[in-house]
C-alpha cells in the first residue's frame, strides 16, 4: 500500500511455477441508494473505506424557491427546448414542482431541479446546496455510510446532504481520517435597503479534517488559524506504538491584502458575513488562507500531543507575505513519519511564476524533486512506502497538450524514474506503492482524445513497462461465450500480500435520479455502465487468456509478457474503468 508495515517474505514463498498466476476479482459491495462506489484506502489488517457517488433521491427543498425568478424560468425554458430537440414531450411544469411535489414522483422534474441547484452551487447562496458524494466504510461485506460533519435536516427527513465528504485513509486498528465541509444552514437575511428577508445558505467552515476511531469517537482537527472558520484536511494516518501520525494541511494565517478585502466588503449589507467570506475565497487565486502541509501526533487515547506545519518548497519574500497566499499539502505518510504531497514553488525560469509541484516533507523541510528544466510544470506525490520511495505523477506538455506521467522517486538516491505508459501521450498516475516495489495506478488507453479511457495497471520497480490489469482478467463470462462483465479502470491500493483494491465498471440496469429502473419507448429496460469497488486476490496457478489477435489489442495487451507476473497477478472475475477525485 502507501506506507504500511512490511509483510515478511511474501515473494520468497511463491513458487516459480506461478509465472502465469492470476487474480480473482471480488466486488466489495455498494452503498444502498448510490449508483457508484470507490475504494480510497485499505489497511494491512483488512479495514476498507471508500466513497459513494451518484446518490439517488437527493432531497430538494422547494419551500424557499421563488419560481417566478427569471433564473429558474430560463432554466425551465432551456429544459423544454432540450426535450424538443430529442423529440420528446416534457413531463412536468414548474407548477407541478411547486404545487404537486413533482420532484418526489417525477424523475425528469427531480433531475431538472438537481441540475439547476448544482449549476448555482458556488455562485448563488440563496439556493439549496446539495452533494451527491458521501463517505463509506465496508463492514462485513456491506457499505455503511459515514456522515462525518453532516447533521439531520430540519426541513426534510435524513441528513442535509449539503456537505462534501472525503474519506481518505485507514490505520491498522481501523481508525480513519478524512475531511469534509460544515453543513449549510438556511437562515433569513435582509439585504440593506430591502424590507423583506430572504433565505440564504451559510456554513461555519469550508473544510475541516477529522479522525474517527474504530469505536466511533470523533476528533475534529481545528486548524492553527481558525478565524473565518479556517481550513484543515486529513489525508493519511499511520498507527504508531504510542499513538497515531496524521498528515494533511491546515490554515496558518491570512495575508494583509486578503484581510483588507474582507474588511472592505464583508459588511453584511449585501449578504451574510460567512457568505461573503466564501465568495472571496472562491474568487481569489489560491483562496484567502495561507495553508501548509501539517502533521498531527496523537496518543492512544486520541489526544493531540503535537501539531507541526511542514513548510513550503519556497521562501515568500516580504511583498508576497502581505499580498498573496501559498499552499502545501501532505497526502501520504510512511511509518517513519516521512510525508509526501504537493507544494507551491517557483518556476525555475521566472521568479514570480508559482507552480504546484510534487514534494516530500522530511527533517523539517519541504523538498521539490521534479526537474523543471525538463519541461515538468506540475503534479502530485500520492504515496510513499517504508523504503522512502515515492510515487505519483508529474505534468508536462507532450504532443501539444499537457499530460500527466506517473513516476517513482527514491529519496535516498534522489533518482526519479518515469516508466513508459501505455503510449507516449497517455496520461498515467501512480496511486499506491508497497514495500516490495510494486506500484498500481491507471493510465489512458486509446490514441484519439475522443476515445481515451482509463485502464488500471501494475508495475514493478526495475521493469520497463506497465502491465494493464485487464490483460490478467478472463476473456469471457461464466457461460464461456459472453464478454467478461468487468473492466478495471483504476487500481487504488496494493498491500503487502499484493492484493489490489480499486474500481471496475460493469453494465447494470439504468436507473433515474429517483432510483427507478429506466425503460425506453418500447418498454424495454435500458442499461448503463457504473463504477464498483473491487478487490483482486492473487491466484498462484492461473493462466493468461489470449482474448483477441495482437493487432486488435495494440494498447490493451501489449505488455503481457513480463517475467515478474509470477510474483503476483492474473485472471479474476473482473473489471475495466474509474473515477478520479
Amino acid at each position: 500500500m502507501k506506507y504500511k508495515l512490511l509483510a515478511a517474505s511474501i515473494l520468497a514463498t511463491m513458487s516459480t511455477s506461478a509465472l502465469s498466476a492470476t487474480y480473482q476479482l471480488t466486488e466489495l459491495g455498494a452503498l444502498e441508494g448510490a449508483k457508484y462506489s470507490y475504494v480510497t484506502d485499505v489497511s494491512e489488517s483488512g479495514h476498507i473505506i471508500g466513497i459513494a457517488n451518484g446518490l439517488y433521491n437527493l432531497p430538494v427543498d422547494i419551500e424557499h424557491i421563488d419560481f417566478s425568478l427569471s433564473l429558474i424560468q430560463n432554466a425551465y425554458t432551456n429544459e423544454v427546448n432540450a426535450f424538443e430537440l430529442s423529440d420528446k414531450d416534457i413531463t412536468f411544469t414548474l407548477d407541478d414542482i411547486k404545487k404537486n411535489n413533482a420532484v418526489a414522483t417525477n424523475a425528469d422534474a427531480h433531475s431538472f431541479m438537481i441540475r439547476f441547484l448544482a449549476n448555482n452551487v458556488s455562485a448563488n447562496y440563496q439556493f439549496q446546496k446539495l452533494s451527491s458524494l458521501t463517505a463509506i466504510k465496508y463492514d462485513s461485506g456491506a457499505a455503511v455510510e459515514q456522515t462525518l460533519f453532516d447533521i439531520n435536516s430540519p426541513d426534510y427527513p435524513g441528513v442535509t446532504r449539503s456537505v462534501t465528504n472525503f474519506y481518505n485513509a485507514v490505520a491498522e486498528d481501523g481508525t480513519t481520517v478524512g475531511w469534509g465541509s460544515a453543513p449549510f444552514d438556511k437562515i433569513e437575511f435582509t439585504i440593506e435597503e430591502e424590507t423583506d428577508p430572504t433565505s440564504w445558505f451559510t456554513r461555519d467552515f469550508i473544510e475541516r479534517g477529522i479522525i474517527i476511531s474504530e469505536s466511533g469517537m470523533e476528533v475534529p482537527l481545528v486548524p492553527r488559524f481558525s478565524e473565518y472558520g479556517g481550513t484543515s484536511q486529513a489525508s493519511d494516518i499511520v498507527k504508531a506504538a504510542d499513538g497515531y501520525i496524521v498528515v494533511g494541511n491546515m490554515s496558518l494565517g491570512i495575508p494583509q491584502t486578503r484581510q483588507t478585502i474582507i474588511t472592505d466588503y464583508c459588511n453584511e449589507k449585501d449578504e451574510p458575513f460567512s457568505t461573503c467570506i466564501e465568495i472571496i475565497n472562491n474568487q481569489t487565486t489560491r483562496g484567502i488562507f495561507n495553508k501548509q502541509a501539517a502533521k498531527w501526533t496523537l496518543d492512544n487515547a486520541f489526544n493531540i500531543t503535537s501539531t507541526e506545519a511542514l513548510g513550503l518548497a519556497l521562501v515568500p519574500d516580504v511583498d508576497e507575505i502581505e499580498n498573496t497566499t501559498f499552499i502545501s499539502n501532505a497526502l501520504a505518510v510512511n511509518s517513519q513519519g516521512v510525508a509526501v504531497g504537493v507544494s507551491n514553488t517557483r518556476y525555475y525560469d521566472n521568479y514570480s511564476t508559482i507552480l504546484t509541484m510534487p514534494a516530500y516533507f522530511k527533517d523539517g523541510k519541504a523538498v521539490e524533486f521534479i526537474n523543471q528544466p525538463d519541461g515538468w510544470q506540475g503534479g502530485k506525490s500520492l504515496a510513499i512506502n517504508d523504503n522512502n520511495v515515492v510515487t505519483g505523477y508529474a505534468t508536462r506538455r507532450i504532443d501539444g497538450a499537457l499530460r500527466n506521467k506517473f513516476f517513482y522517486h527514491d529519496i535516498a538516491t534522489g533518482t526519479t524514474v518515469y516508466p513508459d505508459s501505455y503510449f507516449t501521450s497517455s496520461s498515467s498516475y501512480g496511486n499506491s506503492i508497497n514495500n516490495q516495489g510494486y506500484i498500481v495506478g491507471e493510465g489512458e488507453v486509446g490514441i484519439s482524445d475522443n476515445s481515451r479511457r482509463s485502464a488500471a495497471f501494475i508495475y514493478k520497480i526495475g521493469d520497463d513497462k506497465i502491465t494493464n490489469l485487464n490483460d490478467l482478467l478472463p476473456c469471457y463470462g461464466m457461460d464461456g461465450t459472453s464478454s467478461y462483465s468487468y473492466s478495471m479502470s483504476e487500481a487504488k491500493v496494493i498491500n503487502e500480500n499484493n492484493e489490489i483494491f480499486g474500481v471496475a465498471t460493469k453494465t447494470v440496469e439504468k436507473r433515474d435520479s429517483l432510483g427507478k429502473v429506466v425503460t425506453d419507448v418500447n418498454g424495454k429496460t435500458e442499461y448503463e455502465s457504473v463504477a464498483v469497488a473491487v478487490k483482486l486476490s492473487p491466484i498462484p496457478n492461473g493462466t493468461i487468456e489470449d482474448c483477441a489477435p495482437p493487432e486488435a489489442e495494440v494498447y490493451e495487451r501489449r505488455s503481457a509478457s513480463f517475467s515478474w507476473y509470477g510474483l503476483l497477478l492474473l485472471p479474476l472475475i473482473a473489471f475495466r474503468r474509474v473515477f478520479r477525485f
